[in-house]
């Protein structure tokens, strides 16, 4: 129960990556605020985690919209005055070619995987400093912040800002104690909107150096780790929970092999 009595916030909290933080955090006594724009999935969540409905907080918040952010905040003011924890967890990662996306769907991606993690984080931030909370801030990333992907620039380039986003808000809420870090989960099979075919499941998990998949403790755990007392002295970092696939890939079974042997 490390995190008895805190209050944490996650934003896309009905997704994959969303629900797996959130059972995290139950199980280790934290009350929650779950925050994600699909107000059923929420109630969905509420029920699949046991959650107490009387002490777990929902919130339908629309990401591109300041006003729902700033409704959010309001929420968990009036009911826990600041949170100890927030966990930016909501993204969006479609496939666009540059010469084909339009002005709303780059805007769209850029709300959602930037301006929105930093007006929740300058928000929450502000009831933390009025509370005199030392609180702590996770930025969910990704390892396309470090490497481009054909049809994904907008969210590559999306998730490279939130990095230097987020350094800059642990460099500026340093002297309030409020921690910043970041984590970049691996890849996990039902993590996108779409629907991952087996084969695409398989092929993905041999380029994968530790040979896995992302299973549901990993980044959680991860997560925790950074707003633990354990990483006190610890912000600005960039964490790849990711089997290894940020330094190289490789397909299985080409390791050993002599080399200029077929």
């Amino acid at each position: 129960m490390e995190f008895k009595g805190q209050s944490v916030v996650v934003t896309g909290a009905a997704g994959v990556f969303g629900r797996w933080i959130a059972a995290h955090f139950a199980r280790e006594g934290a009350v929650l605020c779950l925050s994600d724009r699909r107000a059923d999935q929420l109630q969905a969540v509420v029920a699949e985690l046991k959650l107490d409905p009387e002490t777990t907080l929902t919130h339908a918040t629309e990401l591109t919209d300041a006003a729902s952010i700033l409704d959010l905040a309001a929420l968990v003011k009036q009911r826990w005055g600041a949170p100890d924890i927030v966990v930016n967890n909501a993204g969006l990662y479609p496939k666009y070619g540059l010469l084909d996306i339009d002005v709303a769907d780059w805007d769209r991606i850029f709300g959602v995987n930037l301006r929105a993690p930093f007006l929740i984080s300058r928000e929450m931030a502000k009831l933390m400093i009025a509370e005199g909370r030392q609180g702590s801030i996770v930025n969910i990333s990704s390892g396309a912040a470090r490497q481009m992907r054909n049809g994904s620039v907008a969210y590559c380039t999306s998730k490279t800002a939130l990095e230097r986003l987020s350094k800059g808000l642990a460099l500026e809420l340093a002297p309030h104690r409020i921690r910043v870090n970041v984590v970049e989960p691996g890849f996990a099979p039902g993590s996108e909107v779409s629907t991952l075919s087996d084969d695409y499941v398989e092929r993905m998990k041999k380029r994968i150096p530790l040979g896995r998949t992302s299973g549901p403790e990993d980044a959680p755990a991860a997560i925790a780790y950074l707003c633990s007392d354990k990483a006190s002295f610890v912000t600005g970092a960039v964490l790849s929970v990711d089997g290894g696939n940020s330094i190289g890939t490789y397909e299985s079974g080409e390791l050993g092999k002599t080399p200029g042997t077929a």
